[in-house]
């Protein structure tokens, strides 16, 4: 199988090139691990919608899942969107295909006979398909707005319009006030203490704080003083969506248990870890007592496990 997988990723046809290392079989049952001599290649494998795993000795083919290494382990979370609000303007089928497409990120449930859909996905995933959202239900109330100053409607348009704008008048309403939080992955934000305390430096006009739950952190962002600060709060927020976004789309977490381990071995895992982040400087590492967390980009954190499982074993 391992040979089967380097040819099937060196072929020019799967958008494939020269590959290191397959790792194969791996602790994940069905995942292989496949390293490849060039970031360009990986980038084109990833951009190949359909990889079909084919040999002689194969009676037919296999369908291949391609990712990029380790599964994005940050929390994730489920939406219910009502839709129904659109129905009158346009086929909720369609609509439902067109966020899709433009929202690739989110995995999609079925649209349901009452308009309502599941969305699930990461916190910056779904806060752009509202804005997504927002905006479409923003311009069709301009729409309507501009229609019936032009001429006089029917009482039955009249009255689809009264719900829509009645029913997305909150859908739409995005307030400006002076206090705004913003929900990151609680993995995220170390990450963005650590590697990017620029995106928290703020001026005295704004005031961040943060509050810890858990999964999820809360990070409040209020005016401090001074007349630009509610300007400076809006950009702020805006700073550390936009951070928050850049790293869920390249970070991924891998986690190493102690299950089974006693403490001196727990003690041992750690001091490898801490001689190994002068070696990957760019990949955090967060100790519990239960196990510990590398977050970090695919190829860093992959060379790290790789590397501490290779210490681990020689000690």
């Amino acid at each position: 199988m391992t040979d089967i997988l380097m040819i099937h990723f060196q072929m020019s046809r799967n958008n494939g090139g020269d590959v290191e290392e397959v790792m194969y079989p791996t602790k994940k049952k069905g995942v292989a691990y496949v390293t490849f001599e060039d970031q360009e290649v990986v980038e084109r494998v990833l951009k190949k919608e359909e990889h079909r795993l084919q040999d002689k000795r194969f009676s037919g083919y296999y369908p291949l899942k391609v990712t990029r290494y380790c599964e994005n382990v940050f929390i994730s979370v489920t939406s219910v969107l009502n839709m129904s609000v659109f129905k009158d303007q346009f086929v909720l089928e369609d609509l439902v295909q067109e966020l899709q497409k433009k929202s690739t990120a989110l995995s999609f449930g079925p649209l349901q006979s009452n308009g309502h859909i599941s969305v699930q996905g990461s916190f910056p995933a779904i806060k752009l398909l509202r804005d997504l959202l927002l905006l479409k239900a923003k311009s069709l109330l301009e729409k309507d707005q501009r229609e019936e100053s032009q001429s006089h409607q029917r009482p039955r348009r009249r009255l689809q319009q009264h719900r829509f704008n009645t029913e997305t008048s909150n859908f739409v309403g995005d307030a400006d006030g002076e206090k705004h939080v913003v929900v990151l992955d609680t993995d995220i934000f170390h990450y963005m203490k650590s590697f990017f305390p620029r995106t928290f430096l703020v001026s005295d006009d704004v005031k961040i704080s943060d509050v810890a739950g858990g999964d999820i952190t809360m990070v409040y962002i209020e005016k401090a003083g001074g007349r630009s600060g509610a300007e400076q709060v809006l950009r702020v927020k805006k700073k550390i969506e936009n951070q928050s976004i850049k790293l869920h789309n390249v970070l991924r977490k891998e986690r190493i248990r102690f299950e089974k381990h006693s403490r001196d071995e727990k003690r041992r895992y750690k001091q490898v870890c801490e001689s190994l982040k002068t070696l990957y400087p760019c990949v955090l590492v967060i100790p519990y007592d239960t196990h510990i967390d590398l977050i970090g980009n695919s190829s860093e954190v992959f060379a790290f496990t790789k590397e501490l499982s290779k210490k681990i074993q020689s000690l």
